[in-house]
């Protein structure tokens, strides 16, 4: 055996192998997939050395394990009479010219396993701690020159360079020292040259929701995270030592399983949730993590890394939803879930076109004259790929985004040139349009809406806006002030569903609104009770007394009309008198029921 460069270093004793061992572990390479960037390197080494055996050799506690590798199968060797792990206590080159004639190498796995010559270089950390060696390989006896030893350290740290790179760049996060969602997603990519098709599964485990985690951070500050991270990381640990842990959240950690049969899986799942159940110390403060576990088989190769990773977060997003602690991938759920994206990218599409969205228009009826007072504007979308989709299914998500903003003033937009247009053509109709309590949010938006009005030349009693009941429920002294702004500028306020939410005719002195819209559960089209027309004669009266004029929604039939007359309210809206008409209809349907004082 020959060492080149010095060999004054001794071994390191037990407590600095401890040492070692961890810092090794820290870096989290262990049993990752086959790496690019470090095939690249090895595929050098074997080139400038003309011999056919490289790899990248990480020494651990009882074995050689290649990050890479070039000419040989095995992922690992033994790390008894190993030459790499003699690199690694010395931190030094290590050349042994013929294994085969070196006393202490001779009976070693590799020369046994035919190789004879030997040159490994140390992969030695900032710190001091050798990781393992860069080391070539070859079925012949050979010497090696001091311009070879040169270049061998070279590619060593080449190698560690590499190393460094990942850990301190995207691929390592700096709290639980375990590799992140981007190098998740790189070994993914990388799994996929050796192992395609291989049935795999994802179990990403969440720690907490975002409402917990916001309450407790709030009282113990971010080392709450911090201590639950690393708390679970160990417990995690413990149970698969020998896989590979990732950090994909703040709150998120995530590994791969071989696939497994159901009964087996669903036993590891129970036995992660029993370890994460014991409650950890934070501050002096008992902590427990309300984990949830989402499973997601996939086939490798065939699914897109970055779905691998979105089908994981939304097993445990339903779990946690329906109050479960394990939720395993649904098919049919992903494709909702894919819809609702689509449907979210395709309104950015929508808001620049000129043929997807439009307005129809419901007509509301004054119940004593018979006529048409004013119009709620709908708004529908038709998809170009997907097709007509409900207001019902795409304006709960749009209010969940900024996007509610520019949808709104597209709706303000549309709605005010119809009027205007109407204006031009004699017709006096106010058009309602529907806000959300998020618009009711936004400083600038009575400002927007004034705007839209002096564009179009309009009256501010030429638009009515409403609004649900729910958006007194969030920031209410902000959406209360800008209710005042906007009737204060004289465009009318209405409550709309009145009833169907947090309803409580004590809120209604406080609120600067003009119109109540009663909601269309207390509006049955048939077989009224007593206790149906009692209550709803008791609504509207309240709703008199402080000065409000009510809208009857939902009605759908003749007895539902002589009900809310017979209540006492003042208008009327409803499929019984005229569903949602696109403008051409709408036109005719006025000029008919002016005609006939009935709906058309």
């Amino acid at each position: 055996m020959k060492l080149g460069l010095g060999t004054g270093t001794m071994p390191a004793d037990a407590q600095q192998e401890e040492a070692r061992l961890r810092a090794l572990h820290d870096l989290g390479l262990l049993d990752t997939p086959p790496s690019e960037a470090f095939d690249r390197i090895t595929r050098m080494a074997s080139q400038l050395f003309r011999v056919p055996i490289s790899a990248v050799s990480l020494t651990d506690e009882d074995r050689q394990w290649f990050k890479s590798r070039v000419g040989v199968e095995a992922q690992q060797i033994p790390r008894d009479k190993a030459p790499c792990a003699k690199v690694a206590s010395y931190r030094d080159v290590v050349v042994v010219p013929d294994l085969r004639a070196d006393a202490f190498y001779s009976d070693s796995p590799l020369a046994n396993a035919g190789v004879r010559f030997y040159a490994g270089a140390p992969l030695v950390t900032r710190e001091g701690f050798g990781l393992g060696s860069m080391c070539v390989l070859g079925p012949e006896p050979r010497a090696v020159t001091s311009e070879e030893v040169t270049a061998l350290k070279d590619l060593a740290a080449i190698v560690m360079a590499q190393i460094e790179l990942q850990h301190a760049f995207g691929r390592m996060d700096p709290i639980s020292n375990l590799p992140n969602r981007n190098q998740l997603l790189e070994d993914l990519d990388d799994l996929a040259r050796e192992h395609v098709h291989e049935e795999r599964v994802a179990v990403l485990v969440s720690l907490a929701d975002a409402r917990d985690l916001a309450d407790a951070s709030r009282v113990l500050g971010p080392s709450y995270v911090d201590v639950l991270v690393k708390f679970s990381r160990s417990a995690l640990q413990s149970l698969f030592d020998v896989l590979p842990l990732y950090h994909v959240g703040s709150t998120d950690l995530l590994f791969l399983l071989p696939a497994l049969d159901e009964r087996a899986l669903h036993a590891k799942m129970v036995d992660i949730q029993k370890r994460l159940a014991a409650s950890v110390d934070s501050d002096g403060i008992p902590v427990v993590a309300r984990a949830v576990i989402g499973i997601a088989p996939f086939r490798v190769g065939d699914t897109a890394p970055a779905d691998v990773l979105r089908t994981a977060y939304g097993a445990a997003l339903d779990a946690r939803e329906a109050g479960l602690k394990i939720g395993k991938h649904s098919a049919i759920k992903d494709e909702q879930h894919r819809r609702r994206f689509a449907l979210l990218s395709g309104m950015r599409e929508a808001l620049a076109a000129s043929d997807q969205l439009r307005l129809v228009y419901q007509p509301r009826i004054d119940i004593p004259t018979g006529l048409c007072v004013s119009a709620e504007a709908l708004l529908r979308w038709y998809h170009p790929s997907l097709g007509d989709i409900p207001p019902g299914e795409f304006i709960p998500l749009v209010e969940r985004t900024a996007m509610i903003g520019p949808l709104t003033d597209w709706v303000i937009e549309a709605a005010l040139s119809q009027t205007t247009a109407w204006r031009d053509r004699g017709l006096d109709l106010r058009v309602s349009i529907n806000v959300s309590v998020a618009n009711l949010e936004e400083e600038d938006f009575v400002d927007r809406l004034r705007a839209a009005l002096d564009r179009h030349d309009l009256s501010p009693q030429a638009l009515e806006i409403e609004f649900t009941e729910s958006a007194l429920m969030r920031n209410r002294a902000r959406v209360l002030g800008q209710l005042a702004r906007i009737k204060a500028c004289g465009v009318t306020c209405a409550i709309d569903d009145f009833g169907s939410g947090y309803s409580s005719f004590s809120y209604l002195q406080d609120i600067p609104a003009e119109v109540i819209k009663i909601d269309r559960t207390f509006v049955p089209s048939s077989e009224w009770m007593p206790r149906d027309r009692t209550v709803l004669k008791a609504m509207v009266t309240m709703a008199h007394e402080l000065n409000y004029r009510v809208v009857a929604e939902g009605v759908e039939t003749q007895e539902a009309l002589d009900r809310v007359t017979d209540a006492g309210c003042d208008e009327a809206q409803g499929y019984f008198l005229a569903r949602p008409l696109e403008v051409p209809t709408l036109e005719q349907w006025l000029v008919s029921r002016a005609r006939t004082g009935r709906a058309a």
